[in-house]
């Protein structure tokens, strides 16, 4: 077990908690259009921060911790990709201008931050008390795969979103932006702007993958501080990975198959761990080292066929995959 000490909590959110304030300062104290060097600039740095903090951490730890640690944080990075794809379609939806669109990014992934964290205590809570909870886990993640594979054609839905939809209902909300604004005053009326509820849109989609990504790193790790800081380094590299990768999405045709692969395989891999812990240990488990093979190996796989297949049929158009159906958009004004 992972003993870790408070210095040792203190030091890595203090390191965390610094990077998200430079993030804080460039996405919402000084807005602007994010150029693709600038984007890559920023990608690069923070996966050299991720990759570091892996080395000192498994050089200290110890490299089976080590291991846990990259295979978490890759699993989490493949998944925010996923989510990329869900904040590109927010932004087109709601028609977000450029210079704006990391500052709601920013407060989003803060947002996404602060919510891992729950779900983080309370997984790691509920797995040292009750063992069958990874096999809960187990099943949660085997159903999210089934559902994602089948509708991976798809994109989630806006309208779907229980915020955005009471937003829209109670809220007074202006027409246009205000100057990257959440709220504002006319006329001596306090009212909010479509970027509150964009923020919403993205806070709903947050808490959806947090429900999704922490079962999803409990399967490569048990270790509460390793699911945390994997959690942190994949969410705080989010804002540039999505202004360097806005172009790409649209070319990973099969990323939400992969995915949907990932995620049962560690469906599987916790099911089995209850099965060896509660009913038999002949029954075997899979090893951080392989999971992190396959997950390595599907993601890449995954890639490379999507930019094949695109650049054979550039009329493909990538899906971030959805968890229910929805009806072609020629589809919602049809006759009954």
């Amino acid at each position: 077990m992972l003993e870790v000490s408070a210095l040792g909590w203190i030091v890595t959110i203090g390191v965390i908690v610094a990077l998200l304030a430079l993030d804080l300062t460039l996405g919402v104290l000084r807005p602007h259009v994010v150029g693709f060097r600038e984007a890559a600039a920023w990608s690069v740095f923070y996966i050299a921060v991720a990759i570091a903090f892996g080395v000192v951490f498994g050089s200290i730890a110890g490299w089976d911790f080590g291991t846990q640690y990259f295979a978490g944080y890759i699993v989490e990075k493949s998944l925010s990709v996923d989510n990329l794809f869900v904040f590109v379609i927010i932004m087109s939806t709601f028609a977000v201008p450029e210079p704006y669109q990391q500052k709601v990014l920013t407060y989003g992934i803060i947002l996404a931050l602060i919510l891992r964290v729950i779900f983080i205590a309370l997984g790691a809570a509920l797995l040292s008390m009750f063992s069958f909870m990874f096999l809960i886990f187990g099943l949660i993640l085997l159903y999210t795969a089934f559902q994602l594979f089948r509708h991976r054609d798809q994109d989630p839905s806006i309208e779907d979103n229980v915020l955005v939809r009471a937003g829209r209902r109670f809220l007074p909300v202006t027409d246009d932006y205000v100057d990257g604004k959440m709220i504002t005053r006319i006329d001596g009326k306090r009212m909010f702007t479509p970027l509150f509820l964009v923020l919403l849109a993205i806070g709903g989609t947050d808490l959806l993958f947090a429900l999704d990504s922490i079962p999803a790193v409990f399967g490569v790790t048990e270790e509460a501080y390793i699911v945390f800081v994997a959690n942190a380094f994949a969410l705080l590299g989010l804002r540039a990975l999505f202004f360097l990768v806005m172009g790409l999405l649209d070319r990973l045709v099969y990323l939400s198959t992969g995915l949907s692969l990932i995620l049962a395989f560690i469906g599987v891999k916790l099911i089995l761990h209850w099965a060896h812990k509660d009913i038999s240990e002949s029954i075997p488990e899979v090893s951080t080292a392989a999971s992190l093979a396959v997950i390595i190996g599907i993601l890449t796989i995954t890639t490379i066929a999507s930019l094949i297949k695109s650049r054979r049929d550039p009329s493909l158009k990538a899906h971030a995959g959805s968890l229910r159906a929805h009806p072609a958009p020629d589809q919602h004004h049809a006759e009954p």
